[in-house]
């Protein structure tokens, strides 16, 4: 391979990091949102309509590991 390919292939691989840095910055602090909020949530008081999809938060939260959990929590808690 000669440099300038590999010097473009550096390049392209790192903006590709860079855009995938962000979005795991935009989707911890989704996840974080959603960890607070189930964490404040009264089951009882939701409307019916919405009691699967809060299930299904509350469990994809409690499934998250611990280390990712406490990025998001930091990501919502942190001034971006």
């Amino acid at each position: 391979m000669t440099a300038a390919v590999e010097n473009t292939g550096t390049f392209m691989l790192s903006k590709e990091i860079e855009i995938l840095m962000a979005e795991r910055a935009r989707l911890l602090r989704v996840a974080g949102a959603a960890a607070q909020f189930v964490a404040v949530m009264d089951p009882k008081s939701l409307p019916e309509k919405v009691a699967t999809e809060a299930d299904i938060l509350a469990e994809s939260v409690n499934a998250l590991a611990e280390d990712t959990l406490n990025d998001a929590l930091n990501a919502i808690t942190t001034p971006r």
